[in-house]
């Protein structure tokens, strides 16, 4: 009451105490670091991934190497669809496409590259898949020259 005897409202401001502010904050604060954790965890499998991937691939370019000069060395020539057949799958390659003349061959095997692929449910194991077109040619010494190049789309039969 006021000293001429009305009521007088009076603002009170109260102040949570501290062991209040605590309960409220320290949930936030833990789903905070919760959730930094798991987005940095998913950040680091994300990119070792992308480099287990990237060795695979690059695994697929020594295929595709080791397989030109196997089929480039094989004997009395250009070796026939079924014996370049064999050579790409002891390469891990499947052969799909044949093109044979008296002075080149041309060959599409798609190779494939094992890698381990992380999760936070655990590692599975998965492949990694290139096509690469290879040309043979002989020289006028009658000696096979091979080229590899990898190609951006694969026609999987």
């Amino acid at each position: 009451m006021s000293h001429d005897g009305t009521v007088v409202r009076q603002s009170r401001v109260t102040v949570p105490s501290p062991g209040c502010l605590a309960a409220i904050m320290v949930p936030i604060v833990a789903v905070v670091i919760a959730v930094s954790v798991l987005v940095v965890m998913h950040y680091r499998q994300e990119r070792a991934n992308e480099r287990n991937k990237a060795e695979a691939l690059d695994r697929t370019a020594a295929l595709a190497r080791s397989y030109a000069r196997d089929v480039a060395a094989a004997p009395n020539g250009f070796p026939g669809q079924e014996a370049v057949r064999g050579i790409a799958e002891r390469h891990d390659g499947r052969l799909l496409s044949y093109a044979r003349s008296e002075t080149s061959l041309t060959t599409t095997v798609r190779f494939s590259g094992e890698y381990e692929d992380t999760s936070m449910f655990g590692v599975s194991n998965s492949r990694a898949y290139q096509c690469y077109s290879i040309v043979l040619r002989k020289t006028a010494e009658g000696v096979s020259q091979a080229r590899s190049s990898p190609l951006e789309k694969c026609d999987v039969n």
